[in-house]
């Protein structure tokens, strides 16, 4: 039966695979921090879920686990820092807070990130910029070729995630984070775990054809992600928007940005050009962008987060469409999932459950996962 644990017994679960991987204590601290919280606001596919893909990248011998951020050149506004092929967490966590320091004492703060690997839920390290009071922005190539564009019938791009965090007053920071296609590879992932159908419209097939058969569709996306042809020649992802007569043209170009600034701008891989020419064991060279603004660069930050919360009040106050759903903004269903789990616990799907347990067994490690005590 699916069991909901703990968030003290997953982050233990993650950092002991971390460190019997061989990462240091401090670095798994922040990469298990980053994964739990990513869980707790209800983004499983980008938790504890995503064990299973570092397992398999820590066994091709493509993680650097050891790695620590390097800065390669700075000014007082930017600088560009090199992950040393470890998982993203570290380098992102570093990198967001470089550019808040460099903004609390410029205005602005951009870091480039190159040499990198997957880094989990893009919000998680904007709203680390806006519990500081900045503003962040967070921006990623990604490694899946799993993304349609408009008008094609085969996957070119990845999700390549952006995400925007604002500090407000009396509300919560108003938090915008999203894949650029219509939904993220891993929430085809936990859909087939928990064994649903998908709705029409998140994946197509190599004719346009929606593809709501869960297992199915991740299969196309997961045969993308490494580069092969796809099945049923072609398919993948849809673009934010799903069709051309729904604007998925608006997706694809933000997929597109999110990829300039945060793959070519700091010279890592584009994947279509890059994974049939890599060897086996080549880190992936994933790219990460990531800026912090001080409002109060541009006016007191006490009326800047005044007016914040006007237009969070105003939202609010909108009547809504149905009254046992109130209007919400960016950021509050994560807040309210995350207090819910923190008393429920954090869902874990047998199926979940079944491959954790086989990534402990492969690092010699007690399985500690279990229900929640209450």
């Amino acid at each position: 039966m699916p069991i909901h644990a703990s968030a003290t017994d997953v982050r233990r679960q993650i950092s002991l695979v971390l460190s019997a991987w061989g990462m240091p204590d401090d670095l798994v601290a922040t990469t298990a921090e980053a994964m739990v919280e990513t869980d707790l606001m209800g983004v499983d596919s980008h938790g504890i879920s995503m064990l299973m893909q570092y397992d398999a990248k820590y066994r091709e011998g493509r993680l650097k686990l050891t790695a620590r951020p390097e800065t390669e050149n700075r000014t007082a506004v930017i600088a560009r820092v090199n992950a040393g092929a470890n998982l993203g967490h570290p380098v992102s966590v570093h990198g967001i807070n470089l550019a808040v320091e460099m903004a609390k004492a410029a205005g602005v703060g951009v870091v480039s990130v190159h040499n990198s690997h997957h880094f989990g839920a893009a919000g998680y390290y904007a709203r680390l910029a806006a519990e500081q009071g900045l503003i962040g922005i967070v921006m990623s190539s990604a490694r899946g070729i799993t993304v349609v564009p408009t008008r094609a019938a085969t996957p070119v791009l990845g999700t390549n995630p952006m995400a925007f965090a604002i500090p407000a007053g009396h509300n919560r920071p108003f938090v915008l984070d999203m894949a650029t296609s219509t939904v993220a590879v891993g929430r085809v992932k936990v859909y087939s775990f928990n064994e649903k159908p998908l709705p029409a419209g998140w994946v197509a097939d190599g004719r346009g054809n929606p593809v709501t058969d869960a297992t199915r569709a991740f299969a196309i996306l997961m045969s993308g992600r490494s580069g092969r042809d796809v099945v049923d020649d072609g398919g993948g992802l849809t673009p934010i928007g799903g069709t051309p007569d729904l604007s998925s043209h608006k997706g694809y170009g933000l997929g597109v940005l999110a990829h300039l600034l945060g793959g070519a701008l700091s010279g890592s891989n584009f994947s279509p050009l890059d994974i049939p020419n890599e060897g086996p064991t080549d880190p992936e060279n994933i790219g990460h962008f990531f800026m912090a603004l001080d409002p109060a660069a541009f006016r007191s930050p006490d009326d800047f987060a005044n007016d914040v919360d006007n237009v969070i009040d105003i939202l609010h106050e909108t009547q809504p469409a149905d009254p046992d759903k109130p209007v919400l903004v960016a950021g509050e269903p994560e807040d309210a999932i995350r207090a819910q789990r923190l008393v429920d616990g954090i869902p874990i799907p047998d199926a979940l459950a079944s491959q954790l347990k086989d990534v402990c067994g492969r690092a010699n490690i007690e399985y500690v996962l279990k229900p929640i005590e209450g």
